[in-house]
């Protein structure tokens, strides 16, 4: 290939001469040599036992160090987790930190992506500092924390991309907002594999982004398998360009831009990028990258062997396509012409040769210093368990069985060295020898019980902490602000939050509130009524009925710092949503320790009412998929714009259910709009009794106060908490404190037997000790198994009624 000038890439921004045209090609291929080696080696690594799994991005790095070349400052990725390459290239991971996460070191510091908590590859960037606050994230290049569920990085990419048309059109905040956005022009990029296009989040999310029109640069990286089923079983045409035809753009239509390029050919993905990039963020114009014949070398993962599914004829091609191969052919047959009889070469094979040696030798010395700092603190933690030991042995000289078997337990320390010592061994250790000194009381026994509870409290942290907010805005920090009021004047439930809303709006101009119906009829029990057409379309905004996007958006506008409320219309449909609200938002903090946060807020309404379909109440599902959200069931719509209020103030995502049958109920309006408050995680006692304590939430507490006024006129007197918060529960553990007084127990809810009335249960019997204190069993009133059922009788014979409640009581006063 021969070129005549010296414009080696058509771009107004990458025009080079030949010198720094031959740097740029070098220091690609040193950085393809030395992600490949770390593949092979971190492949090994696993193989060998020092680590527990591996997948790895070979065969991918050419597209990729052309994809790098166009990400700026201020962008954002959404990827796959095969980018180590694109990782490497915009200089956020090193060999030493990749195998850091692949030997799952807890240390931060060595593995800054997530401390060890996530599965190797599977990358991300701190968006925070220590204390949990926000870093200025236009400064540098941004990836949101990588997650395995095939597609499940779609709908978050939406959101990442949304923000940016989104600060494009709100310039007032272009000075508030300035750490998070510069007049939009940054880009999201996204990453996929051939076979998760299959996903109907794929879908979904493609068919958002046409209608959005947002700046979304997506690369499907095909090398035509999905594990072991090759792309003719995964989707209906053999070329995926064709099959995403229909999303095309036209002069008559919006739509997307695809572009199709061969994942070897270095010049013409550097250029597919380049136009990409221009179309993206000057136009706004989501773009698709089809990359074709890539290979991947290694097979799927460490868990299986692609020769097991594999023809000869398809390894044979995958060797002789490779894509470093490639490239290096085409360096080694790269000619410049001077004149006519001379030219200039990038590299001969000698050259190509000693890099390739180079970058061998450089990733084994880094894998070698990831070991060794990954094996430093336990040896630690072995050492000071065998001194223990030593002293045991010798405090217990006369004793030959414990001598004999500490003696058995420190050669068993001993030998961990040949077999890789872990924390988890020298801690069954440690924690045996106690059991030898159960009976007897020594200092050294005392020594060994206070290291092992003081270290097992750090390790247990290490694996354990930042599941929720640990910033001075954890919502459960916010202290409560009472609603004021002028007089006894009442409006609808919806009244209320229709008011709150329009304060909301107001007080902060970063709040977004979207989903089905949301916006030009003010949602469907138009809570929101008329507040797009005072707000705009920008702020108030109708979506697809598309749950997991809907989710999806607000995942990535509040990474990018805006506060997103997100309406899934009804409690039922959140099941749509439950695999990205569980997967990637709920466990956010966690697997990026304190990295990265989304303060989503999901408003929808719920408890059974009448309706297979429209009014479920599954919070049992809900509470155990969702650990890292809050979720909050008030039982009005005062305490529900007190949430909405309270969780503005803070940082953490939350469930808000509204109560189904409480539009219409009369509410007196509280004055101070948008500033009162309700606490999160602490209970409300909303009847004071003697006689017995009665736990319910949202819907159910009008049919409990109902119950308990029955109960007074054959003088029982009964006490009624609001438990108001699910998660976190009672965080004062003020239930106990009643049932101290009263000493008996009645649990109302209309999940289903064993769902969130089981979870109460354990709650208050056995964190909060409370079956010290009772005369009877507790007791739980539920729903019945199945769904609520159509029509009001249905609704009666199948959840709790007030004559269920009263029934019971009467039957618990009688037993005891």
């Amino acid at each position: 290939m021969n070129y005549n000038n010296k414009k080696f890439i058509d771009d107004d921004e990458l025009y080079f001469d030949f010198d720094s045209f031959k740097k740029m090609v070098i220091n690609d291929y040193k950085l393809a040599r030395i992600s490949r080696e770390a593949s092979i080696l971190g492949r090994k690594e696993v193989l060998n036992g020092r680590a527990k799994f591996g997948i790895f991005g070979d065969g991918k790095e050419i597209p990729q160090l052309a994809m790098a070349k166009v990400f700026k400052n201020g962008d954002y990725r959404s990827g796959y987790y095969r980018d180590q390459t694109f990782m490497m290239s915009i200089g956020v991971l090193t060999v030493k930190s990749f195998f850091s996460q692949l030997y799952a070191h807890s240390d931060l510091e060595a593995e800054p992506v997530s401390s060890g908590r996530m599965m190797t590859s599977h990358f991300g960037t701190r968006f925070l500092n220590k204390n949990g606050n926000w870093k200025n994230l236009i400064q540098q290049k941004n990836s949101s924390a990588d997650i395995s569920s095939t597609a499940a990085q779609m709908p978050r990419l939406l959101g990442l991309a949304q923000a940016s048309k989104i600060y494009k059109e709100l310039k007032n905040l272009k000075e508030t907002h300035k750490m998070f956005s510069h007049n939009g022009n940054e880009v999201a990029f996204g990453t996929i594999g051939n076979a998760s296009i299959s996903e109907g989040l794929f879908w979904e999310t493609l068919n958002a982004a046409s209608v959005l029109q947002i700046p979304i640069i997506l690369s499907i990286w095909d090398d035509e398998y999905g594990i072991s089923v090759p792309n003719k079983y995964q989707f209906s045409k053999q070329n995926i360009s064709d099959l995403l035809y229909g999303f095309h753009r036209n002069k008559k239509e919006k739509g997307i831009e695809i572009i199709r390029v061969h994942g070897y050919s270095y010049i013409d993905l550097t250029k597919t990028y380049i136009k990409a990039d221009k179309i993206a963020r000057k136009e706004h114009v989501p773009v698709i990258i089809h990359v074709t014949n890539l290979t991947q070398p290694q097979g799927h993962s460490t868990s299986s062997s692609h020769e097991r599914y594999k023809s000869k004829e398809r390894l044979e091609w995958e060797m002789n396509n490779d894509g470093i191969k490639k490239f290096r052919d085409w360096i080694l047959n790269f000619r410049f012409e001077i004149n006519q009889k001379d030219y200039c070469k990038i590299a001969n094979v000698g050259f190509l040769d000693q890099i390739d040696i180079e970058a061998k030798e450089y990733v084994k010395n880094e894998k070698e210093k990831a070991w060794e700092a990954f094996q430093k603190p336990i040896y630690k933690i072995r050492n000071e368990v065998l001194s223990i030991l030593d002293q045991i042995q010798n405090n217990h000289a006369e004793e030959k069985w414990i001598k004999k078997y500490v003696k058995k337990y420190r050669q068993e320390l001993h030998n961990t060295t040949k077999n890789y010592p872990t924390k988890k061994s020298i801690f069954r250790i440690a924690r045996k020898v106690l059991y030898l000194l159960s009976k007897g009381k020594s200092n050294i026994k005392d020594c060994l019980i206070e290291w092992v509870k003081k270290k097992y409290h750090e390790e247990q942290e290490n694996y354990s902490s930042h599941l929720y907010s640990v910033s001075e805005k954890a919502s459960a920090k916010i202290t409560e602000v009472f609603p004021v009021y002028n007089d006894d004047y009442k409006v609808d439930g919806r009244i209320v939050l229709r008011e709150n809303f329009d304060k909301l709006l107001e007080l902060h101009p970063d709040l977004l509130i979207f989903g089905e119906d949301v916006g030009k009829i003010g949602d469907v029990n138009q809570g929101l009524e008329g507040l797009q057409k005072k707000y705009g379309k920008i702020r108030v905004f109708d979506t697809g009925i598309r749950e997991s996007t809907i989710l999806g958006q607000g995942i990535g506008l509040a990474m990018r710092g805006l506060r997103p409320i997100v309406e899934i219309q009804y409690i039922d449909y959140i099941l749509y949503a439950l695999q990205i609200m569980s997967d990637d938002l709920a466990c956010l903090q966690y697997r990026t320790k304190g990295g990265q946060k989304a303060p989503v807020i999901i408003r929808t309404r719920g408890h059974r009412l009448e309706g297979i379909w429209h009014s479920g109440s599954p919070m049992g599902g809900i509470i155990n998929y969702l650990r890292g959200i809050l979720v909050l069931v008030p039982r009005n719509m005062v305490k529900a714009a007190g949430f909405y209020n309270t969780l503005l103030y803070g940082d953490d995502p939350a469930l808000v259910v509204e109560c189904l049958n409480g539009y219409r109920i009369k509410e007196k309006l509280p004055k101070n709009l948008g500033l009162f408050r309700t606490p999160i995680g602490i209970v409300e006692r909303t009847r004071t009794g003697e006689d017995i304590t009665m736990i319910t939430y949202g819907s159910t507490w009008r049919i409990v106060s109902e119950a308990a006024e029955e109960l007074s006129k054959m003088n029982i007197d009964s006490e009624i908490i609001d438990i108001q918060s699910l998660l976190p529960f009672d965080l004062q553990k003020d239930i106990v404190k009643s049932l101290q007084k009263t000493n008996r127990l009645l649990i109302i809810d209309e999940d289903v037997p064993g769902g969130a009335s089981a979870y109460i249960l354990q709650k208050i019997l056995e964190e909060q000790n409370g079956y010290y204190y009772l005369d009877s069993p507790p007791v739980t009133i539920t729903a019945k198994e199945h769904r609520p059922p159509y029509g009001s009788d249905g609704d009666y014979f199948s959840k709790p009624s007030v004559e269920n409640i009263v029934e019971k009581v009467l039957t618990i006063m009688n037993d005891s």
